[in-house]
Order: structure tokens, then sequence, then C-alpha cells
């Protein structure tokens, strides 16, 4: 399968997020995390997670020592601002606990949380600052994507279509290889949660289908005019780039203004990405999920009408 460059960051703090091992029971007093270069400990003390890092002299020599709060089921998430900063081991890094239903994952991303953990960690909720944010009227068509794209559109064989194989895109997302990730977040935990998510209306794929093959899509959370993207994956060449654009052109279509990617990464900043406060991010959301819910079907002749609106810009 060819890895797809996406929604998921590959940086540092990727791995930190996504590599570290938090290993949780709940009877246990004490947590072990281990990574490369990394040793600590995750205390249960009353409602926090007490975590302490200690980093080796391969690492950056400090030792910190940081807490986060412990969620029981249908408890309040803790103010945005509460989230550890950009220079602490997992800027974003808000509470841990609750769970992953419906009501609880739709409550979150209302405040512009969302859940990211890797196999044996807790469920770990996230609200990174700043936030990096694809505004649809500032996404770059490159000249080569541009041309990919005009193939697609005049391909009887090739078509758009959305949430037709919204369990496939999500399972291949997870199967997915990813550049300086060892292994997937998207556990099946999570995979049977955004299916819960999708059949509850707030969830949904954007596919690439070519001689009748899906070869590549995303999926992503949608509530009235807000879109959170989440993961993609492609088995051919271009084809999550072409999901993406797809989306690109409903979103403009739909008249919506933004598409929030969680965190920055070099190809979604070679699309136009940029990063934005939180605060400003969290009030605008704030208005965007209040609007009316939008319809997910696509249309070819899209493509066209925004290739022709590009050239007279």
């Amino acid at each position: 399968m060819v890895g797809a460059k996406g929604f998921e960051p590959s940086t540092l703090w990727s791995q930190t997020r996504c590599a570290t091992r938090l290993r949780y029971a709940p009877t246990a007093r004490i947590v072990t995390a281990q990574r490369s270069g990394f040793a600590g400990g995750i205390h249960l003390c009353h409602n926090h997670l007490e975590i302490c890092t200690d980093f080796d002299s391969k690492m950056t020599q400090s030792t910190s020592n940081s807490s986060i709060e412990w969620l029981a089921q249908g408890q309040e998430f803790p103010p945005v601002h509460q989230a550890w900063g950009v220079t602490s081991d997992a800027p974003g890094l808000l509470c841990a606990g609750s769970d992953l239903s419906v009501p609880t994952l739709l409550k979150a991303y209302r405040q512009g949380i969302f859940p990211w953990f890797s196999q044996g960690q807790p469920i770990l909720w996230w609200s990174p600052s700043p936030r990096m944010v694809l505004h649809v009227d500032e996404f770059i068509l490159h000249r080569s994507l541009k041309k990919t794209l005009q193939r697609f559109a005049n391909s009887a064989s090739c078509e758009i279509r959305m949430d037709h194989a919204f369990n496939n895109v999500i399972d291949l997302c997870s199967q997915t290889p990813r550049t300086g990730q060892n292994g997937t977040w998207i556990l099946p935990d999570m995979v049977n949660a955004y299916q819960c998510l999708h059949s509850a209306g707030f969830a949904h794929s954007v596919e690439t289908w070519i001689d009748g093959e899906l070869v590549g899509g995303l999926y992503c959370v949608a509530i009235g005019s807000a879109i959170f993207g989440e993961s993609m994956f492609q088995r051919q060449n271009n084809a999550s780039k072409i999901a993406l654009c797809a989306l690109v052109c409903w979103c403009r279509h739909q008249q919506i203004q933004q598409i929030d990617c969680q965190q920055n990464t070099r190809h979604l900043s070679s699309l136009g990405a940029r990063e934005i406060p939180r605060e400003i991010f969290i009030e605008k959301l704030e208005g965007f999920t209040h609007q009316d819910e939008k319809c997910w079907i696509f249309s070819n002749n899209w493509w066209h009408e925004w290739m022709l609106d590009r050239a007279k810009t």
C-alpha cells in the first residue's frame, strides 16, 4: 500500500503522542512510560495523572513533573487553556479517561478537543495551540496536481464518492504506514467509535474511485460547518490528494470556510494550511458548529467550476 501524507504529523511531537507507551491499569497506582531516550512514570493520584519525565544524556537534560486530569465517564472536559504548552513534553495534552461514545466525542469536538492515543495508553485528549487550519480559499493547487485533477475529472472511469465505503476507508487508514510512526493510533476502539459517529451522521468519508476500485480517501468529522480532518490513505499515487481536493471543492460549494488539520505538517503547509491561535480557532468553532448539517454528495461538475474560477484569479 502506498503511504499517504495527510493529517497525522510525523514530528517529535507525534512520536511523543503516538509512540509513547503509557501503560494504564485502573487498579495500579503507578503506570510506566517508555520510549527511545525517555523514561518516566505516571501516578494515578485521586482524579489526576501525575506525569514525571526524565530525559537521558541523548536528549536535553531536564526533569519535569506535570499532571493532567483523569475524567470519569460523563465528566466535563477541563478548559482548553489548561492543555500543556508548546514547550512541554506533549504539547496540547489536556486530559485522559472518559469514553469514546458519540455524545462524548461531539462534546469534545465542539470545544476543539480530540482523542489520540496508542496501544496500551488510556484515552488521551488534546487541544493544541496553535492550531493548524486549511482555509478553503487559501488552498494551493500546484500545477502537477492540477493536471492530475483534470485527467481525473475528465475520465469516465474516475469518480469521487462520499460515505459510500466509510468502514473500508477508516480500516485502510488504520493500516497505512506513516513516516516516523511505529504502529497506528487508529486502534479498534477508535475505529468502532468513529463508525458509530458515522452512523449518527457526524463522520464522513471522501473516496477516490478508479475503475470501480477504492484507491484512496480520507475521513473527517463534521458538525454543522465545522470540518475536522482525521486521516487519509492511498493505494495509488495522488489518490489521497485527489480526495483532499474533493473535500476542498465540496467545502467551497457548501460555503464552508476552513478544515481543521489539528497539527502542523510540512505536507499540509505546502497545500496552504497555516497555524492560527487556539483562541481564534475556538471562537470560530462556536459559530460553525451551530450551523445546519450539510448534504454529503459530490457532483463532478464542481471540478470544472472550481478549475474555471481558479483560472480567473
